[in-house]
């Protein structure tokens, strides 16, 4: 397997070693309640740990 070359255009470097914070997370139970989090794993960790009978979705809010 040959790399691409550094000088290549499709050669890709990290530019920030800081988290990728670009949305937020709503998640809204069956009556219009509402949880915000600023990260997927918590609010994906609240939709799997709550009734599924109690839940409605998952909005994706953008981070402004």
């Amino acid at each position: 397997m040959k790399l691409i070359d550094k000088k290549d255009s499709r050669y890709f470097t990290e530019t920030s070693k800081d988290p990728y914070i670009r949305h937020m997370y709503k998640v809204v139970d069956i009556q219009g309640n509402a949880t915000i989090f600023d990260n997927w794993s918590d609010a994906q960790q609240t939709w799997w740990n709550s009734p599924s009978q109690f839940l409605s979705h998952i909005e994706v809010l953008d981070n402004e």
